[in-house]
């Protein structure tokens, strides 16, 4: 077994020695510059920034946690309610997006509005509803009333 004295370096060395002499380049201070926390080996200066970042609350769905795929500008549908609509419209007629937005007068910009039929209350009537989204308790109850959707 070889003592530590009779290794051999295989390459050259990485780093200069810092903080020897007077008369070198790396003196004194060591390019540390002067006193206080930076100078100290092993220092450890806590991230001010992080600190403030911890501290604002946490918005569940929005920042990168947020879906690549939720369009946040996207309009929100218009809820008519199905007892609404069975007022609106007779028996056995086709209810669409543009006979909806006639009768209620609803804006339409570039385009068939953005409406949702949504439960609140049964309905006797026989409705075609076609092109129009609705809730599953609205489906069942025109399925029920004899109606279709498509």
């Amino acid at each position: 077994m070889t003592a530590l004295n009779h290794l051999k370096r295989t390459g050259a060395r990485s780093k200069r020695r810092v903080g020897r002499g007077q008369s070198s380049t790396r003196g004194k201070t060591s390019g540390r510059g002067t006193k206080g926390q930076n100078a100290r080996s092993g220092r450890k200066k806590r991230p001010e920034l992080r600190d403030i970042i911890k501290k604002i609350p946490k918005r569940r769905g929005y920042g990168k946690n947020r879906g690549r795929t939720v369009i946040g500008n996207r309009p929100r549908a218009l809820p008519i309610s199905l007892t609404r609509v069975a007022e609106l419209f007779d028996a056995s007629t086709d209810v669409t997006l543009s006979a909806l937005a006639e009768r209620l007068s609803l804006p339409t910009r570039g385009g068939a509005p953005r409406v949702k039929i949504v439960g609140g209350g049964t309905i006797s009537k026989k409705l075609s509803v076609k092109g129009v989204p609705v809730t599953a308790s609205v489906r069942s109850s025109i399925e029920k009333a004899g109606g279709s959707i498509v």
